[in-house]
């Protein structure tokens, strides 16, 4: 048995849908099928139960996924226990960053790294959500910053700040207006950003906003700007973060508006997460622990 056959039932079992842990793995659907028939093989034992409807685990790929899960996390660990060994005392450790992060969440996590100097040396990498919580899976990052939720067990997760959204409506059907309800946008269609800065929450506001019977106007191939100008034009609304400290505040044009809504509080979260088994009494303790102590308040905005 590969390690590599481990890492791709594990992404089959978290994602149960062969073609999205493909596109994890980057690689096509017919090799991996045929990885995990290995597998079955080699173990005596059927791991899923597929058809064309539904991918699920069997008892047995449900009693291998935490094996599996362990075995990951030792062998990516190998190279950090390494240096750790030939540097005792003091760990290289990479944090996640994704992309706009509020200010006051960067000034608190640049304190988190001062207090953290003497034991860790911190090294920041960039990434979006979805590949950052994929590298800590895999051991490539050992901490992020993602947005929320995430719904993988085998991650801890630390909440660290929470950002209202805002309606950003054409200015001139609401001047003066200091707020607005879901009401008075019903007659708009909804138009999502081109961002990959805020996938799952605009997923979910998306939802909630089909749910009230609010249209979702569909845009391909178009740039925010672009999306602005349809907005200014009075023809759609959309979202984007009420702080205007916030990197994605809506654009500074006196032709759109950002409003609080006073019906829906539509929320961003954003987290630390890392893998739960290195902060059990493992590596990544003491970072977590003064994580928590600095965190113990989230950041509001």
């Amino acid at each position: 048995m590969e390690m590599l056959h481990l890492r791709y039932f594990v992404a089959v079992a978290e994602e149960l849908n062969f073609s999205a842990a493909a596109r994890r793995l980057h690689m096509a659907n017919s090799p991996l099928s045929q990885r995990i028939r290995d597998l079955e093989q080699e173990l005596g034992q059927q791991l899923f139960d597929r058809s064309t409807h539904h991918v699920r685990l069997t008892p047995a790929g449900a009693a291998l996924l935490p094996m599996a899960r362990e075995a990951l996390t030792q062998v990516n660990s190998i190279p950090r226990r390494l240096q750790e060994a030939v540097r005792p005392g003091h760990s290289v450790l990479s944090l996640g960053i994704p992309p706009a992060v509020h200010p006051a969440l960067r000034g608190r996590v640049n304190a988190l790294i001062e207090r953290l100097r003497g034991r860790y040396e911190i090294q920041r990498r960039p990434g979006t959500t979805p590949s950052l919580i994929t590298a800590v899976r895999d051991g490539d990052v050992d901490v992020a910053l993602v947005r929320f939720p995430v719904g993988d067990p085998a991650l801890g997760q630390l909440l660290v700040m929470s950002e209202r959204f805002g309606a950003l409506v054409p200015a001139a059907r609401f001047a003066g207006r200091d707020s607005v309800t879901v009401a008075d946008l019903a007659d708009l269609p909804f138009v999502g950003m081109p961002t990959d800065n805020l996938p799952v929450a605009f997923e979910r506001l998306q939802r909630e906003l089909l749910d009230r019977g609010i249209k979702k106007l569909d845009v391909k191939d178009l740039s925010s700007e672009g999306v602005f100008e349809i907005i200014a034009g009075g023809t759609a609304f959309s979202f984007t973060i009420l702080d205007p400290k916030s990197p994605v505040h809506g654009p500074r044009m006196d032709d759109v508006l950002v409003l609080p809504l006073t019906d829906l509080q539509p929320i961003l979260e954003t987290g630390l997460i890392w893998v739960r088994a290195r902060a059990e009494g493992g590596d990544l303790q003491q970072f977590v622990d003064v994580a928590g102590e600095l965190f113990a308040n989230p950041l509001t905005r």
